[in-house]
This record gives C-alpha cells, sequence and structure tokens, in this order.
C-alpha cells in the first residue's frame, strides 16, 4: 500500500483517526467576515484554536459541523513573525499548523468541538500524524479561557484513565499566545476546492466519509 506523505509546500497534505465527550464556553462578536461568512451583530460566538496535523484535514472536518460559523487555517505557537507556508514546512520555526474555528456556542459546546477534535485524528502521536512528520504537525489544543482549559484538561485526562487509546495522549494544551498567523490564500477551503487532487481523494476525503458517518446528527444541514 502506497503511503502518501504531505509535500513541502504547495500542492497537498495529511490523515486522521478516532474515539468520545464534555463541558462549554461564551462571547459575542460584532459583524466580521470570515471566510466569506457573515457574523451578525450581537451574535454569540467563540473560538477554539487546534492543531491536529495537518491543517487542510481540520478544515475539511469542522466547516462540516453544525454550529461552526468558520474554520481559518493557519500557524500558532512559533516564535517567527508572519511565517510563510515553506518556513514552517522547515520545522525550525516552532509553529503548528492549526485552525481558528469560530463557531456559536448556543449551537455546539467547546466539548463537543473537543470530541470531534479527539476521534478524527490520532492524539498519541508525537509530532506526527500519519505520514506527516515534523513539530508543524503536533497535536495541540490552545485554549482563551479558564474553562477552556479546564474542559480540555479534564477531557484528556479522562480518556487516559479510560484507556481509550492504545498509547498516552501527548496532545499539548496551553494558552493561545494571540499570534495566529493566517495561511496563503490557497490553503483556505482547500478539500472544497482541490477535491479531484490524489492526497484529497487517498487521505482527506476518507476521513471526511468516516466523520460523516460517525457525526450524521451534527452536520450542517
Amino acid at each position: 500500500m502506497m503511503i502518501m506523505s504531505k509535500p513541502s509546500f504547495p500542492t497537498l497534505t495529511f490523515v486522521l483517526g478516532f474515539l468520545f465527550s464534555l463541558q462549554a464556553c461564551g462571547s459575542t462578536e460584532s459583524t466580521t467576515i470570515y471566510n466569506d461568512m457573515e457574523i451578525k451583530t450581537g451574535q454569540q460566538t467563540d473560538t477554539a484554536y487546534l492543531a491536529a496535523g495537518c491543517f487542510w484535514c481540520i478544515e475539511a472536518i469542522f466547516q462540516q459541523l453544525d454550529g461552526v460559523i468558520s474554520v481559518t487555517s493557519g500557524y500558532t505557537g512559533g516564535s517567527v513573525k508572519n511565517p510563510s507556508y515553506k518556513e514552517v514546512c522547515t520545522g525550525t520555526t516552532g509553529h503548528a499548523e492549526a485552525a481558528r474555528i469560530i463557531y456559536d456556542p448556543s449551537v455546539l459546546s467547546f466539548d463537543e468541538l473537543l470530541e470531534v477534535f479527539w476521534k478524527t485524528h490520532d492524539p498519541t502521536t508525537l509530532n506526527r500524524q500519519g505520514a506527516d512528520v515534523g513539530t508543524q504537525y503536533r497535536s495541540g489544543i490552545y485554549y482563551i479561557s479558564d474553562s477552556q482549559k479546564e474542559t480540555a484538561e479534564k477531557y484528556k485526562s479522562e480518556l487516559n484513565a479510560a484507556g481509550a487509546f492504545e498509547a498516552p495522549i501527548v496532545t499539548e494544551i496551553l494558552p493561545f499566545d494571540e499570534k495566529f498567523y493566517v495561511a496563503e490564500d490557497y490553503h483556505q477551503n482547500y478539500y472544497n476546492q482541490n477535491g479531484e487532487q490524489g492526497y484529497c481523494r487517498m487521505v482527506i476525503q476518507p476521513k471526511v466519509e468516516k466523520f460523516r458517518k460517525v457525526f450524521g446528527d451534527k452536520l450542517k444541514k
């Protein structure tokens, strides 16, 4: 069986896995445009920053979740300002490929987001997701509130105690450092615009199909 890994820049990328659930959040934001989706003035929103390997895969999954308003691919957790994809791919900038997920907490809770997060990638492999290897592919939850921190840590602890995975979870849970660099335009809405590419068909599509079967009751109508 051929294993496809992510190219070092503009072309294709990586994969996900499976498992569990827990708590919630809240905040408001006035009219802003994120990925061509308008947040109505006064609409309650919250934001989550998650890393789970390739951001193309994260985006393709969470875009379909009911309550998610927008998903933006980008880089977080590094030391270089405004890094390029090529720079991040060297593994020397310290950034993780991540997604900024803006959602409506009256429809979708933070613990429900984490349930999807845990079930759609392998949180037990350090700096690796499948054939993609490097610190930029690490698993991470970057909390913006004490509530998010407590929920993430409790969830991780309970999954480890229950032996939900064959190995301990290595997902880092750290405070969001207020630096999220939006990735280049060609990375945004990647799967929807490049679904016929080999990597999308062989790696992302099977993960999306599995996600849709497991979370069928939580998909956007």
